[in-house]
Formats: structure tokens, C-alpha cells, sequence
């Protein structure tokens, strides 16, 4: 509960629109009981009249109408208001949480699965945007509507009224209290099994050419199935839970109902009420435990709000992995020097041992080795990604744990094996490498990245849209798309992780052979599996067993 209210800031930016769909609501509800209260009067007082002449049919069958046409239009209102502030609090959810998430990535978390991020991201964010709409309004409702109706009994019908509200009272508080320490728990289970199906559909998505080729399909299809079933167990279990309070919240109203009747007949007997008006009272207490039965339903996903709140809350609190300093300092200029460095994701067995590398200004190096010697991790380290575990990394003399991360990143750009290519233009890719570019610059990071011909063949040209992952372009384009938002970039110093992955030996032999142009003048780190084409770099070292030797160059 303490999780589900920490997001009332949020809430309370739309207040206004809340506690209009609240009033709405309210309307709503309140002209049906009228309506049912009105229209058992005027039946039974139309047919218990002996002087239909001097009966008005015109005022109530008016007042019916009226009520009928307020009832439509006030839930045509309330949905459309609902909704619309549903809609806006999504919105300010996502914002909330990306912005919170961005400056913790990496996630420290190493047991956060994929299929669990996404889950939070989006079933328990939906979840928590939509608990105004199915739980805090109703609830809300229910209680203006049944002390209205208590109230109305105190007044027309006073011995009614007490085992009226008694009733309603269980109706709004005793039924919803199991429900809610009954629903926490199965709440819990309800997200935490659909969290654990959406891990197994994503792993197998995922892995779906690996089971295939060893046969895996069966045993995948055995632990979804599993899964499937949990959730499908734990679905049930909210279901019998909330139809066991529904059906108590009917039999108060069962219980209400007859409690009124009861008081109504004596007080008929004593001429103190009408029959039409007795009617009418029968109709208008059926009518107001809708909101009852809205109530139950509300409270049965009150536990699964509370649930995703404390999973949201959860991820958007972790620590950052990496933090800036309380007092940074500037970035100077200079050169970029690794100094004894060690790391390593299990300290047992460091992947970086005491390595050591100075790297000049303009100066442009290739680092080689085995798949999984650390030069991807090098390569996080100088972006600071992670801080080593012992030895230092400095750029012109100053280690990068004393400056701020927006000035080191805005120092180095990175382009890395996995760079996407983002749904959108080619002017939204090229942006994001840097914002306030012009055309003229756009124009000139495509051409050094020789790519320019092919977009300029484009009927939209820079706003020619390149579909979802880059779909419309091929491997090789794709690569120098990437390229070019990296050129683009006003980086003293560029990193490449495997640029030419993906690409075939006369692809990748191009495309490094242009990098030593089109990076002119920079500092450039390549770490690949790639023959290195003569003049690309000045340098080659090797990484092996934690530490860096060079390389002897050939030709030229």
C-alpha cells in the first residue's frame, strides 16, 4: 500500500480531471437509483390510483425521461473523462519511470531478466495507470452514493435506515477488507505468475534457432506450458475469490432489501408511508448496491496494483551502477590512458589484469583477441560503463570518476556491435548522434561515412522513413547509418566494438578501410575480429589473458 500511494504526486497532477470523471460517476449512479425510485412510484401509484383522470402522468413520466437521458449522458461523460485521465496518467507513469531507469542503465541488477523488465515496463505500469479508473473511483462512488441513500432513509423511512446502512457499511468495508488481505497475496501471485510467463515466452523467442537445432522445442514447450498453467491457477483463484464477494455483497443486498421491506410494511400499516413510496424506497436500495457490485470488482485488482506498484517502485530505486561525483571536476584535453587496470564480473576471475594503455590525441588504435578476452569490457570501461575494481582511467591526467558522465560521453562515442538502427527517419537516427545538427552537417557525416548516394536516392531523402530495426536497409547500410550518427558526433575520441559484424569479407574490408578518412583527425579504439586493412590504425595490440601486447604491423 505504501508503494501504491508513493505514486500520489502523479495522481495529484490531475486531480481536476479525476474528481471530474468522481462526479460523473456519481451522477450516474444517482440517476439510476432515481430513476428506479421514481419509476416504482409512479407505477404503483398509476396503478393503485381510482381517479385516473386526476392522476399526473405527464410530471413523473417528464421526470423519468430526464433522468433516463442525465443517466446517458453523464456515463457517456464519465468514461470518456476516465479514460482520458487513465491515458494521461500512462503517460506521466512511462515518463516517471524512464526517466528514473535511463541514469540506472546497466541495471544493477543481475537477476532482473529480460522478461521481468519488460513486464514491469509495461503489464505492471498498465496496471498501476488504470487503478483510478477500476479502483479508486468506484470505491469513491460507492461511499457518496450509499451515505446519499442512508441520508434519504433517515428521512422517509427512519427504522430502514439504520439496518440499511449496517449493511451497506459490510457491502463497503467488511467485504472489500477480506477481499483486499486475501487479494494482496493472490494479487502477488497473479502478477508474479504473468511476469514468469512473459520471461518464458521472451526466453523462447529469443533462443528459438538454438531449440530448434538441439531439439529443445519439447522441454521449451513443456516449461511454457507450465508457466501457462500457473497463471491460469492463479487466475482462478482470483476469480473465486472476487465471485465469493460478489455474492456476499449480494446477499447484504438481499438482506438490506428485506431489512426495508420489513420497516416499510409497519410503516404502512401505520399510515406513516405510501405504497408507491414504499416501492420506490424497494427499487432505489437495489439500485445503489450497483455500486457495491462495481466495488468488489474494484478491490478484486486493488491487489494487483499494489503488487505492481512495489515492482515498479523496486526497479525505479535501484542504486545506479554507476554514479556521478558530488563535487566533478572538468574534463581536460589530452591523452587517454589506461593505467593497471584490472576487472572483472567475478573478482575470482578478473577478465582485466593490471592492463595498462596510453592512447595520444589523434591517435588510432586496434585492439584484437578471442572472443570473450575483455575487449568489449575494455571498451565499457573508458565510457565508464563500470568502474574498475582496482587502477584507474584518466583523460588528460584526470581520473573520469571525478568528472561527470555527460562530459566524458559527450568526450567518446561509442558504436558498438549491436548499434540499432531506430524506428524512424534517417534524420532521427542522424540526430540522436547530435541534436541540433543541420542538414549541411547531416549530409556531411553521410558522406564521410559513404552512404550519402544511397539516401540521396531516396524520395524523402533525410526524411525517408528506414522502418522498425532498420528493416527497409541492408546489413551493410544499416552499418554506416550507425557510422555516420557516430561521425556526427562532436567526440574527440571514437570507439568501435566489432563495427563489421554482420558483414561479408569485401563489405568489411570497405568499411574499415574508410574509417582511418572518415575518422580523421580523432582518436579512434577499434576492438574486432576483422583482418585490419593497411593504414587503417597505428597501432595494433592484442588482448589476451587480461593484458595488452602489441602487434607487430606489416606492409607499408
Amino acid at each position: 500500500m505504501t508503494a501504491l500511494l508513493s505514486f500520489w504526486p502523479l495522481f495529484r497532477q490531475h486531480i481536476g480531471r479525476m474528481g471530474l470523471a468522481l462526479l460523473l460517476a456519481v451522477l450516474t449512479l444517482a440517476a439510476g437509483v432515481a430513476l428506479l425510485w421514481v419509476s416504482g412510484w409512479f407505477l404503483t401509484a398509476a396503478a393503485l390510483t381510482t381517479a385516473a383522470a386526476s392522476f399526473n402522468l405527464f410530471g413523473p413520466s417528464s421526470l423519468i425521461r430526464g433522468l433516463s437521458l442525465v443517466r446517458i449522458l453523464s456515463r457517456y461523460g464519465e468514461r470518456l473523462v476516465g479514460h482520458d485521465v487513465t491515458l494521461r496518467l500512462l503517460s506521466a507513469l512511462r515518463g516517471w519511470l524512464f526517466a528514473r531507469l535511463f541514469p540506472r542503465v546497466p541495471l544493477p541488477s543481475r537477476d532482473l531478466r529480460h522478461g521481468d523488465l519488460v513486464s514491469r515496463l509495461t503489464a505492471d505500469v498498465d496496471t498501476l495507470d488504470t487503478v483510478f479508473l477500476t479502483a479508486l473511483g468506484p470505491i469513491l462512488t460507492a461511499l457518496l452514493i450509499g451515505t446519499g441513500m442512508t441520508v434519504g432513509l433517515f428521512v422517509l423511512l427512519p427504522a430502514a435506515a439504520p439496518l440499511y446502512a449496517m449493511a451497506m457499511i459490510l457491502a463497503l468495508a467488511g467485504v472489500p477488507t477480506v477481499l483486499i488481505l486475501f487479494s494482496h497475496r493472490l494479487g502477488a501471485e497473479l502478477v508474479e505468475a504473468s511476469a514468469a510467463l512473459r520471461i518464458a515466452m521472451l526466453d523462447r523467442i529469443d533462443g528459438h534457432a538454438d531449440l530448434v537445432a538441439f531439439g529443445g522445442l519439447a522441454a521449451a514447450g513443456q516449461e511454457f506450458d507450465k508457466a501457462a498453467k500457473r497463471l491460469a491457477r492463479a487466475r482462478r483463484r482470483s476469480a473465486r475469490a472476487g465471485l465469493l464477494a460478489a455474492a456476499s455483497v449480494q446477499a447484504l443486498a438481499g438482506i438490506a432489501l428485506v431489512g426495508v421491506l420489513w420497516c416499510g410494511i409497519e410503516a404502512l400499516r401505520q399510515a406513516e408511508i405510501g405504497g408507491p413510496l414504499l416501492v420506490g424506497l424497494l427499487l432505489a436500495v437495489l439500485a445503489s448496491f450497483e455500486a457495491t457490485a462495481m466495488l468488489v470488482r474494484s478491490v478484486a485488482k486493488f491487489g494487483a496494483a499494489v503488487t505492481s506498484a512495489e515492482r515498479v517502485r523496486a526497479i525505479a530505486q535501484m542504486a545506479p551502477a554507476i554514479s556521478d561525483p558530488h563535487r566533478p571536476v572538468m574534463l581536460p584535453n589530452g591523452a587517454l590512458s589506461v593505467n593497471q587496470v584490472t576487472f572483472g564480473f567475478d573478482p575470482a576471475r578478473p577478465v582485466l589484469c593490471d592492463l595498462s594503455l596510453t592512447i595520444s590525441a589523434g591517435e588510432r588504435v586496434a585492439i584484437i583477441g578471442e572472443s570473450g578476452s575483455g575487449k568489449s569490457t575494455l571498451l565499457a570501461l573508458l565510457l565508464r560503463l563500470h568502474d574498475p575494481q582496482a587502477g584507474s582511467i584518466a583523460m588528460g591526467g584526470t581520473d573520469i570518476r571525478t568528472v561527470r558522465q555527460a562530459d566524458l560521453h559527450a568526450r567518446i562515442a561509442l558504436l558498438s556491435q549491436s548499434a540499432p538502427v531506430f524506428l524512424g527517419s534517417v534524420r532521427d537516427n542522424l540526430s540522436i548522434g547530435r541534436a541540433e545538427a543541420n542538414d549541411a552537417e547531416l549530409w556531411a557525416a553521410l558522406e564521410a561515412a559513404r552512404i550519402a548516394d544511397f539516401v540521396r536516392s531516396l524520395p524523402e531523402g533525410l526524411d525517408a522513413f528506414v522502418g522498425e530495426a532498420g528493416r527497409t536497409l541492408s546489413v551493410g547500410q544499416a552499418r554506416r547509418l550507425c557510422l555516420a550518427r557516430v561521425l556526427l558526433s562532436p567526440a574527440d575520441i571514437l570507439v568501435f566494438d566489432e563495427p563489421t559484424t554482420g558483414l561479408d569479407r569485401a563489405m568489411e574490408t570497405d568499411f574499415l578501410a574508410d574509417l582511418a578518412a572518415a575518422t580523421q583527425g580523432r582518436s579512434v579504439i577499434l576492438a574486432t575480429h576483422a583482418e585490419i586493412p593497411e593504414g587503417a590504425v597505428d597501432r595494433v595490440l592484442a588482448l589476451a589473458d587480461g593484458r595488452l601486447m602489441p602487434v607487430e604491423l606489416t606492409g607499408g
